[in-house]
């Protein structure tokens, strides 16, 4: 049986800042292979495709996976039969399609709860975050507090991420690819369709198949001279913000109970496959960090493994009380009337006053 004291000191005002793994990764190809790092839409003066940063001294710095990528990709952990003791499931059914609350982008924030039989619960456990008790939002959206959350369309409270991973690539060379399709046969030449007399014809007969189309330039993803890194961050001193009002006993099982989910989220290796061309594995080679950072900056080694972590989030867990599993329905009445700004949960003061004056809406906490 684990020992609810052993992290204790994570909990104390004077512990670590942080914990803090900084690992080397690199193409299954080996570190000289080439990677596909993600795509952005153009906007803002950036162009569009990858995010390569450049410095002053030549170096690039190129986004691999961003934070909230990378947060979306770890959370649905929970949902495995081997977590899904430690938390809630909360399931959304929306027509045909069931969605657990761990794949909503916005998490507890996220329209499609919204506009549920869980708004007003939402609702009020999102004012209780404003009041100084995370412990009702605990209690149905507890990886809303090691993700982050912010509830942008109504109360505006807003919870930092406790666990922040990202992967960049380092001094990269960019590449392109081009590609020719050819179809199984002649169908115009060969008299099977007729000769396009227009460019619509024509775009839809490549769009179908009927003709070759080259594909010139496009990405082709990178090298990585400079090598590959994951960068994950356990941030004790957020989590020391969290309370469950003036209630010490209250606050401590609530702490432990979010620290053991951050815990098993962040010491669990999280799937290599990112997206086509990219599925990384850790570079053997390079020497892999796990430490304890302290306000003062020392750096102290870490040995918390996965197991360990997991059977402490499952003692916090019964201590603090694990919330209700349930599924709901979406609402398409309530999702219209909240449209409209009509919903059944009326809006806080500070949403109402930005409609009065005709502001536009907050952009979503992604990821």
């Amino acid at each position: 049986m684990s020992d609810l004291k052993q992290f204790d000191h994570y909990l104390r005002s004077d512990g670590p800042a942080a914990l803090v793994v900084r690992e080397p990764l690199m193409p299954v190809e080996g570190t000289d292979g080439v990677l596909f790092p993600a795509t952005f839409a153009a906007g803002d003066n950036f162009a569009g495709g990858y995010n390569i940063d450049p410095n002053s001294g030549g170096i690039n710095v190129c986004l691999v996976d961003s934070v909230g990528s990378q947060a979306n990709r770890i959370e649905p952990l929970f949902a495995e039969e081997k977590y899904k003791h430690l938390i809630p499931q909360i399931v959304v059914k929306a027509g045909d399609k069931e969605v657990n609350l761990l794949d909503a982008g916005h998490r507890a924030g996220d329209a499609l709860v919204r506009c549920s039989s869980l708004q007003k619960t939402l609702q009020d456990a999102f004012k209780s975050v404003l009041n100084g008790d995370a412990g009702p939002l605990a209690k149905i959206a507890p990886t809303s507090l090691v993700f982050g959350v912010w509830d942008s369309r109504d109360t505006q409270a807003k919870l930092p991420r406790i666990v922040a991973s990202t992967i960049r690539a380092y001094n990269v060379r960019k590449l392109t690819r081009s590609a020719q399709f050819n179809p199984a046969t002649e169908f115009v030449n060969d008299k099977l369709l007729d000769e396009p007399t227009d460019k619509a014809t024509k775009d839809a007969y490549a769009e179908r198949g009927f003709i070759h189309v080259p594909a010139s330039g496009s990405h082709g993803g990178v090298i990585a001279d400079g090598g590959i890194r994951r960068d994950a961050t356990l941030g004790l001193a957020a989590l020391r913000l969290l309370f469950a009002g003036k209630d010490e006993p209250k606050t401590l099982a609530l702490r432990r109970y979010i620290l053991g989910l951050a815990l098993t989220a962040f010491t669990h290796n999280p799937s290599g496959y990112l997206r086509q061309g990219c599925l990384l594995v850790v570079n053997p080679a390079e020497p892999r960090e796990f430490v304890e950072v302290l306000p003062t900056g020392e750096r102290k080694p870490a040995t918390i493994t996965h197991a360990d972590a997991l059977q402490y989030a499952t003692e916090a867990a019964k201590a603090f009380g694990v919330g209700e599993s349930q599924t709901v329905e979406f609402d398409r009445d309530r999702a219209k009337r909240d449209v409209k700004g009509e919903s059944d949960v009326r809006p806080t003061a500070s949403r109402r006053g930005r409609r009065a004056a005709g502001a536009q809406p907050e952009a979503p906490n992604a990821g």
